[in-house]
């Protein structure tokens, strides 16, 4: 698999089964509230599609001459118009960072880059981590 190290970032599944619920019972009642209907609370996206999106950042942002530093998740609505198993749901799309050069500026959205999105909500689009 190569070598890697361990993330400092890693969450246990408890405290992750505990924001989901909390996330639940905080917001997502109160979204559904608000538009009638359950909303998404995850999106999912396959390994290869985050795997080629990362090289494709690395790729074309050096070709522009960036310096990648990382990829920011943006929540988002889809609107009205949108197909009938998206319109209104939230999704979540990610943005390419790169560090400004000669400057201290770092995760810069880079909106010279295509953005991801379109990853799977589920269908009902709620879902409970865990379960």
């Amino acid at each position: 698999m190569g070598n890697y190290q361990r993330p400092t970032q890693l969450i246990s599944v408890a405290k992750g089964k505990e924001l989901n619920k909390n996330y639940n019972l905080k917001r997502a009642a109160g979204i559904r509230n608000l538009i009638g209907k359950e909303d998404a609370n995850a999106v999912w996206f396959s390994i290869d599609e985050l795997q080629n999106y990362i090289d494709y950042i690395k790729t074309e942002g050096a070709a522009k001459g960036h310096t990648v530093d990382g990829i920011r998740f943006y929540f988002g609505v889809y609107s009205d118009t949108e197909s009938a198993d998206k319109a209104g749901f939230t999704t979540l799309f990610l943005s390419p960072t790169c560090k400004l050069p000669n400057s201290t500026v770092v995760a810069k959205d880079m909106t010279d880059m295509e953005l991801l999105n379109y990853g799977s909500m589920g269908n009902p689009p709620k879902i409970e981590y865990g379960l």
